[in-house]
């Protein structure tokens, strides 16, 4: 498939712009239809909910909330001077296109309106519409007018959903923010313009078209308005990161010597396997929401999953397009020239990353006990992770929705802007009940509305703000004492009671979808590398990172640490699903980290059976493109702050923690010095349970032909372009080996049918005895199948695995020197092979 859309890249071009314009034009057409459904099944406040809606059905319409307060000089609202600026405003407003309704407080029936010291007041305006379908322009008109009316003295505020939205920056702000930070990063690490945008171009085709999915999916199912926010925060962050994988291995096999073609099709059958793979387990980890069976996460598991998909779509088709345009210019120019120079580039890898990892072999305990207490510390604060909701008292201070919210709650009562009700069905006599209630300790009034349809509401309004826990508690108390004292049926429901609701059964199934999701990740990492120590640390290390970046989610919006510089508004309670989604995210980017650093130290433990190697040539190789990704992850993630929304800023500095604490902490430095500290047993799998695990590769079966792409063959020496054999030697077409070896038959190596895997190893050296590095040793079965190819390293060492006994052929190549193959017959264990190299062939010398 890379292949076709390598060589067809303009028609892949076509279809993918053909189908972004297509669903953009469809969802502009059919518009939104956002539903926030807070309600759960066989809760107190579902039922209460049921009721009301029975009884006294809603309008269509928003209803938001004018708050007007005198001061100073000025008299109580009832004077004649307050009333002629606020009548005549309130008739304009009544009187505008999309305006049903408004009602005011100086009709004797809602006096109510009205505090007690006569100097708040207060009157609310039903729109036509609901809020996310209110014309801006309206909700603008609204506010102009009715803060028109203020003066010294006189402070008039409005609050509501309608009017929360034109206090959030313009749409796309933070996802703006955010791509240009990662371009920034992008661009130091390629060097190159043409490279720096194929990443960005990849997540925003992704993104876009997600989106666009999203709000057609909005009309056929409940889609909460979070939803499409996190799933561009999602859908960036892994849109970037996979593009930039597969760049990257692109980008090293144009370097080390493979023509464009060949590159992109190797990097999108080893990195896109990868992408493909990990995709898939951020898929799983987001549908594993749906074991909490809660309505409202349903839609941000399609939006999300959605992003996730075609984000992973375009890696795998776009990207390839993208780089048969633009063929080696992926490189910047001083690459391009140094690659025509110098030649390619050698194989081992060096740099900072290599001298950290080599660090990391020498001190793995101290370099444990310190990331140990780092996380440690940054995870006390979740000891008081408490789960809630936010409302527009978190905003900003200086919104006129925040200040509206204080102006009700200093003139009517923190509880005044969220005031619980208690439904009582079936007609009962509900005197006793109110008496009662307004006992009740942290009620500062209860009043019941005239019956209808069989159905009494009491209004409860709490001596304490939604958010306080004294409010939890009287909901509780209300529930399990007051109530049923009274001895009738009623129910305790209102948004502050459904929130309660909703932190409380999220809170007792979320052990139960941890358990599944570290499960997943467990089973799936055991198959992928066969071993249960490599699944059960990555397990641990997801725990931590999720303890510790809850902690800092705590520390900032519970505790309100940094809010101000943030400019995040006041802190509260964290928003209840905020934890199950942050889980399936870092679940899944842990994944992909996890799988992309160990799959290295497997593929060098296979090769070499040395852990402390693989260790270290694992993490030297990997740590900078993780950390590369990481870092745009971040860049990502902390521009959500701006996106105007609590959640949105919740999740998105909660996710930069996460993925910086895994990527620089876990992955750099934990899981290295563990692994070093647990040795060989890193790899252990009993041997029942190995043959009863399914075979999952992430990484391709070798080749059977085809250069190594690490060695890179030089041109200018003539290897054959599907064998990466000296041209000069005469290589069989069917087999890339030399003619002048014997006979080779087309048949697999006999086995003795005893004895499992093994090795051959040993050095490389020159004629003169140097060793020879960077030299490409290959095991192929005496059928012409290619079983394992590798790089010989600095110190001239190699060593090539074999399946089992038998009649195998020895290929050597280096560049500058003709390739020979010989036939070598393996044992029960391990065989020593020195081979020295001369200009004229390669001669094995046991």
């Amino acid at each position: 498939m890379a292949r076709w859309c390598y060589r067809h890249r303009l028609v892949v071009l076509v279809l993918w712009v053909g189908a972004l314009f297509g669903l953009g034009a469809a969802g502009t057409s059919a518009g939104t239809d956002y539903s926030n459904v807070f309600s759960l099944p066989d809760t107190d406040s579902k039922q209460a909910y049921d009721l009301m809606t029975k009884a006294f059905p809603r309008s269509s319409g928003d209803t938001d909330t004018v708050v007007w307060r005198s001061s100073g000089d000025v008299g109580p609202v009832t004077d004649t001077a307050v009333r002629s600026r606020i009548e005549p405003v309130l008739k304009e407003i009544a009187g505008m296109r999309g305006v049903g309704e408004v009602v005011g407080p100086y009709d004797a029936k809602n006096a109510a309106q009205i505090s007690r010291d006569g100097r708040t007041a207060f009157a609310q305006i039903t729109f036509t519409d609901q809020a996310n379908e209110v014309p801006k322009d309206l909700v603008r008109k609204v506010v102009d007018t009715a803060q028109g009316a203020e003066r010294d003295g006189l402070q008039v505020e409005l609050g509501g959903q309608a009017i929360t939205r034109i206090q959030e920056p313009p749409t796309g702000v933070s996802e703006v923010v955010g791509i240009a930070a990662a371009a920034v990063v992008l661009f130091l690490a390629f060097g190159s313009l043409f490279a720096m945008l194929l990443p960005i171009v990849v997540a925003i085709t992704g993104v876009g078209s997600g989106m666009m999915a999203t709000m057609l999916l909005s009309h056929v199912t409940n889609v909460p308005e979070v939803a499409p926010l996190l799933g561009s925060l999602i859908g960036l962050g892994v849109g970037i990161d996979y593009a930039l994988f597969i760049v990257t291995r692109h980008r090293r096999g144009i370097q080390r010597g493979l023509e464009p073609e060949e590159s992109a099709v190797r990097a999108l059958n080893t990195s896109g396997r990868a992408v493909l793979f990990a995709g898939g387990t951020v898929c799983i980890a987001l549908a594993g929401m749906l074991v909490m069976n809660l309505r409202f996460l349903d839609g941000v598991v399609i939006a999300t999953s959605l992003t996730v998909v075609l984000s992973v779509l375009a890696a795998v088709t776009l990207l390839p397009a993208l780089l048969g345009l633009l063929g080696p210019r992926v490189l910047s120019r001083k690459q391009r020239r140094k690659l025509a120079g110098a030649g390619p580039d050698p194989a081992e890898a060096s740099g900072p990353a290599a001298r950290w990892s080599a660090y990391v072999q020498e001190r793995p305990r101290s370099i444990a006990a310190m990331a140990l207490v780092v996380m440690a510390v940054l995870a006390l604060p979740v000891l008081s992770l408490r789960l809630g909701a936010t409302d527009q008292g978190n905003n900003q201070e200086s919104t006129t929705t925040r200040q509206a919210y204080d102006l009700l709650a200093e003139g009517f009562g923190p509880g005044f802007n969220g005031p619980l009700q208690v439904v009582v069905p079936g007609g009962a006599d509900t005197t006793e009940l109110v008496r009662t209630i307004r006992a009740t300790d942290d009620v500062a009034q209860a009043a019941a509305a005239p019956p209808a349809g069989g159905i009494t509401v009491i209004q409860v309004v709490p001596k304490t703000s939604p958010q306080s826990v004294g409010t939890d508690r009287l909901i509780d108390r209300l529930r399990d004492d007051v109530i049923p004292e009274a001895g009738v049926e009623a129910h305790v429901g209102g948004v502050t009671a459904v929130f309660k609701d909703f932190a409380s059964v999220t809170g007792d199934r979320l052990p139960y979808f941890v358990g599944a999701i570290i499960g997943l990740g467990f089973l799936l990492l055991l198959i992928a590398f066969r071993s249960l120590v490599v699944p059960l640390t990555a397990a641990l290390m997801n725990l931590i990172a999720a303890a510790a970046s809850f902690g800092v989610l705590v520390a900032v919006f519970q505790w309100g640490w940094g809010t101000e510089f943030l400019g995040i508004g006041k802190e509260g309670p964290i928003t209840a699903f905020l934890p199950v989604i942050m889980l399936s995210l870092l679940f899944g980017l842990s994944m992909d980290y996890q799988v992309f650093l160990v799959s290295r130290m497997h593929e060098e433990w296979v090769h070499t059976g040395d852990n402390a190697r693989a260790v270290r040539v694992g993490l030297a190789e990997t740590s900078r493109v993780i950390n590369c990704a990481a870092l745009i992850m971040i860049c990502v993630f902390s521009a959500f702050v701006l996106s105007g929304d609590m959640e949105g800023a919740m999740a998105g500095i909660g996710l930069a923690a996460a993925v910086a604490l895994d990527a620089f902490i876990l992955r750099t430095a934990l899981v290295p010095a563990a692994m070093h500290l647990l040795g060989r047993s890193n790899w252990w799998l009993p041997g029942w349970l190995e043959g009863r695990l399914p075979h999952l590769a992430v990484e391709p079966a070798a080749s059977p032909t085809g250069p190594n792409e690490s060695t890179g063959p030089d041109e200018s020496t003539g290897p054959d372009k599907n064998t990466g054999f000296d041209k000069n030697t005469g290589p069989d077409k069917n087999t890339g080996f030399d003619k002048n070896t014997e006979h080779l038959k087309a048949a697999e190596p006999e086995t003795s049918g005893t004895g499992g895997a093994t090795v051959i190893h040993g050095f490389l050296r020159t004629a003169d005895g140097d060793p020879l590095a960077g030299a490409s040793v290959t095991l192929v079965s005496r059928g012409g199948r290619q079983l394992d190819r590798v790089t010989s390293i600095a110190d001239g060492s190699y060593i090539v695995s074999v399946p089992a006994p038998g009649a195998y052929i020895l290929a050597v190549t280096a560049r500058g020197l003709a390739s020979r193959a010989h036939h070598v017959t393996v044992g029960g264990g391990p065989l020593v092979y020195d081979v020295e190299l001369t200009d004229d062939g390669a001669g094995l010398v046991k």
